[in-house]
């Protein structure tokens, strides 16, 4: 009779290497170091966590001993491609391109609405692609419920696969749950009978692509998914709070800093447990959290922008590594330009990669045992519960919000100071730019367009860079027009200075610039001029009534940074001295020359 029992497997051992003491170990290191103090290389993050430089096996024993891995994933993080179905289409389009991404590798498809879903074409798209089969996500701003109710007559009541995101309005969900508690118990009814659809989102991405630290992100979700926990069950339709939390999802924006990020996604899981147990629910429910990521927004940027291909790369395995459910990756060029088939194909091809040649779906939970990683996971973890904790005992994140929003605001405030003055590095942007860089894109159009992200790290280095690009480029074609380009409000005219002092005196990063005395909410101005570039600043009131005036618009109108007004140059050159504009001067040098500078002249 043939013996069906697995083959013995031998523990992995290598006799040949004698074990080497933690003391030996600080004893090499300290030679390397030439005598210099270890400590010397720690890295504090932005949480305040501290990483040591070096880890041994005393780490895992301070930790009680190895935590238990992650439990595998039911399968392998799932390729996901987002596809922006614009106001006043019907996604025919979208469907279409999202039925060729499946066809080339994808593995599901998240549909943004940007408008109202009830004419998102639902029938085409069953008629396109199974239903039942094809994993798919939608966000949407309002009416989730009827796109659900077409939902499920299309699938002929069979149950479907992805999540549903309802943002009525660009804050936490957790924080506007209150209006908006019969709709989502409507959308939890809908997809009932959907074991594999999560119609509930902890939107963890916002505060991510705002700046928020990785202890904020993790604690302002949890305390989203609280407010949706104890607010959501409901004893007259007999709705459990193991429902509500049996359609949760969690939502993150994943950054480039590699090893802290997948600490993160495996803290969440911890978290999550803990939470689950807070509200009588078993703990076990957290193996099955489904964890959808997202590239960062936030440290994209769009000057040297295939340096982006590389972030979206760490990212995404930062995502895998840490156990996402699905991962989707933003094309490298997607803050100015269109979806095109050439970054669309990359960015589809990216997890593909990872899954078919780097097979980083073969191990689960490869961090686990890490002396590094899983120090670093229980730090994340502790240090987000505590934030957790203080932010409930304000109210949570429904009555809280406020401080949580302006927590995560002095968090980006912080990290728009250190990319300004180049301590922390942005290659291509702040850092080994390419002075003779030729965009791929128009920084007039760009500088004039609503859909411009303004809320990116890189975004104060950024405007300057195409804000004097765009008057070297008006220089060159002999434009006798002037132009007032609006770089920005109070949370960016500091960096601005910084970056100007800095670029003075590059070899002093970690001293701190004599800044100009500005009023609290100023404005930052470039006025281009024919022959040469000067930094202003003015108060809102200043440039709304130089604007009004110049430009003729209605009274209504709203200037949005960043804004353009272009006139001749005699009428501008009178309307910044009537209405007081002031020119910012970095000791004594004129701010053309500075300009040139940093174009690399």
């Amino acid at each position: 009779m043939t013996d069906s029992s697995p083959p013995i497997i031998p523990p992995v051992s290598f006799p040949e290497f004698a074990p080497v003491t933690t003391a030996q170990w600080q004893a090499q290191l300290t030679r390397e170091l030439k005598g210099a103090d270890p400590a010397s290389l720690r890295w504090t993050m932005p949480d305040g966590l501290v990483a040591e430089p070096f880890y041994h096996r005393e780490a895992l024993t301070a930790l009680g001993g190895p935590p238990a891995p992650l439990p595998p994933r039911p399968a392998g993080c799932r390729n996901v491609v987002a596809l922006t179905v614009p106001a006043s289409t019907d996604g025919r389009l979208q469907i279409e391109q999202g039925a060729d991404a499946l066809a080339r590798g994808a593995e599901g498809l998240h549909f943004i609405l940007a408008g109202n879903p009830d004419h998102f074409a639902v029938a085409d798209l069953a008629e396109r692609l199974p239903l039942a089969t094809t994993w798919l996500g939608f966000t949407v701003q309002q009416n989730p419920e009827p796109l659900l109710e077409r939902l499920l007559t299309a699938s002929s009541g069979q149950p479907l696969r992805g999540l549903l995101r309802f943002l009525p309005f660009a804050v936490p969900e957790g924080a506007e749950l209150l209006p908006y508690r019969a709709t989502l118990r409507r959308c939890l009814a809908l997809a009932q009978g959907w074991p594999d659809f999560t119609a509930l989102a902890v939107n963890g991405t916002y505060f991510g692509n705002r700046g928020a630290t990785l202890t904020q992100q993790l604690a302002f979700s949890l305390s989203t998914a609280a407010a949706m926990l104890a607010q959501l069950p409901d004893e007259a339709t007999g709705l459990t709070v193991a429902e509500v939390a049996r359609h949760l999802h969690l939502d993150f924006a994943v950054g480039p800093s590699y090893f802290p990020e997948m600490a993160r996604l495996r803290a969440a899981r911890r978290l999550w447990a803990t939470l689950l147990h807070a509200f009588g629910l078993p703990a076990q429910g957290a193996a099955t959290l489904p964890i959808h990521a997202t590239t960062s927004t936030w440290t994209q940027t769009t000057l040297d922008p295939h340096t982006n291909l590389l972030r979206h790369t760490t990212e995404a395995m930062s995502a895998v590594l840490g156990g996402a459910d699905s991962i989707q990756v933003a094309p490298f060029d997607c803050l100015f330009q269109a979806v095109n088939e050439f970054s669309a194909r990359l960015a589809r091809n990216l997890p593909i990669i990872l899954r078919d040649e780097a097979h980083l779906d073969w191990v689960a939970d490869p961090a686990a045992g890490s002396y590094f990683v899983e120090t670093l996971t229980d730090d994340l973890a502790r240090a987000a519960w505590a934030e957790f904790q203080a932010l409930e005992a304000h109210g949570g994140m429904l009555h809280a919000r406020a401080k949580a929003l302006e927590d995560v605001s002095l968090a980006g405030l912080e990290k728009f100071k250190r990319v300004a003055t180049g301590q922390d590095v942005i290659v291509g942007t702040n850092r080994f730019q390419n002075a003779q860089e030729k965009f791929d894109f128009q920084p007039k159009q760009l500088l004039r367009s609503r859909d411009f992200d303004t809320t990116r790290a890189t975004y104060p280095s950024e405007v300057l860079r195409l804000a004097t690009a765009l008057h070297f480029e008006r220089r060159a074609n002999q434009d006798k027009q002037a132009t007032l380009v609006l770089l920005g409000n109070v949370r960016v005219n500091a960096e601005i200075a910084e970056a100007f002092w800095h670029l003075l005196h590059p070899s002093e990063r970690e001293a701190s610039a004599p800044l100009p005395e500005l009023e609290p909410d100023t404005y930052s101005v470039l006025f281009s001029k024919p022959e040469e570039a000067t930094l202003m600043y003015a108060r809102p009131e200043q440039f709304d009534h130089l604007a009004r005036v110049v430009q003729q618009v209605p009274a209504g109108h709203v200037f949005d940074i960043p804004s353009l007004i272009t006139a001749d140059l005699a009428t501008l050159l009178e309307a910044v001295r009537v209405f007081g504009f002031k020119e910012f001067v970095v000791e004594g040098h004129r701010t053309e020359e500075v300009l040139a500078r940093l174009q690399g002249r």
